[in-house]
């Protein structure tokens, strides 16, 4: 890779869905990339595709839910010599069922892939951005951050979390360069709600609002980024649930989650 030919972005959980279109959309817009995920071979091919763009990738494989992860990607950079420009959050994972029949480690990836990695990953790589006042960092969140989700009570939890940490350090980076931007997206056709075991529930069945497709939210998410916005939800009836959730009394928010995110057996 040639360094300063091109800024230079990582996404994380770059292997599919949202993660993989946002890399496209950087490097349809002249970035170079680092490509940060488990599964190497869907990257090699990401990567391939991405060339017609101009863009060069360097592919590291990384399981965020492993504690250090964060820590080892960011020092893996620093040896290589490489300065982040854009660091795009998009890794994360969930699950779906009652919390006292969950899987402890289940929980335990959840928390650490969607709420610690992202963290300290932000935390690792935000300091040279301010040092050079300038930079673009993406949180990738959910609708679901914006009220309690009864049968994915941790992963609503941890989606609530990275968008009150989005707000709160685009809120003190005023001025800095820098910009934090927490996408919010509704139920997205990717393979989340098959791994999530969700495929059945009635937020992907689009029974309750429609589905997104990934291109569609990377799109949006995008520009919203570049436009340094803080918060982004995609989609106008994404935005009028994400308000009317936050209105609406918490009994009835958590009768209409329970039953959206349940899964049909």
């Amino acid at each position: 890779m040639k360094s300063n030919a091109r800024p230079l972005a990582l996404v994380t959980g770059a292997s599919s869905g949202i993660g993989a279109n946002l890399a496209r959309e950087l490097a349809k817009d002249g970035h170079d990339l680092i490509l940060a995920a488990r599964r190497i071979e869907p990257m090699r091919a990401l990567a391939e595709e991405l060339k017609a763009d101009g863009a060069n990738s360097i592919i590291i494989a990384v399981d965020f839910s492993k504690a250090g992860a964060a820590a080892g990607l960011a020092q893996d950079i620093k040896t290589r010599g490489l300065a982040i420009d854009v660091l795009i959050n998009a890794a994360g994972v969930g699950a779906n069922g009652r919390f006292d029949a969950s899987d402890p480690l289940r929980v335990s990836e959840m928390l650490q892939v969607n709420v610690v990695a992202s963290t300290e990953l932000t935390r690792m790589l935000l300091p040279g951005m301010v040092d050079k006042h300038r930079g673009k960092i993406m949180l990738v969140a959910s609708t679901a951050a914006f009220q309690p989700g009864p049968q994915m009570a941790v992963y609503c939890a941890s989606k609530a979390y990275v968008l009150s940490f989005g707000a709160a350090i685009a809120y003190e980076l005023q001025g800095s360069g820098v910009t934090v931007t927490t996408l919010c997206p509704g139920a997205t056709n990717t393979e989340f709600a098959e791994v999530a075991n969700m495929a059945g529930a009635a937020l992907f069945k689009g029974a309750v609002l429609p589905v997104m497709n990934a291109s569609e939210v990377a799109q949006v998410g995008y520009q919203a980024l570049k436009a340094g916005r803080r918060v982004v939800v995609t989609g106008l009836l994404n935005k009028i649930m994400a308000i009317s959730s936050r209105l609406a009394p918490t009994s009835m928010s958590l009768r209409i989650a329970s039953w959206v995110m349940s899964s049909a057996k």
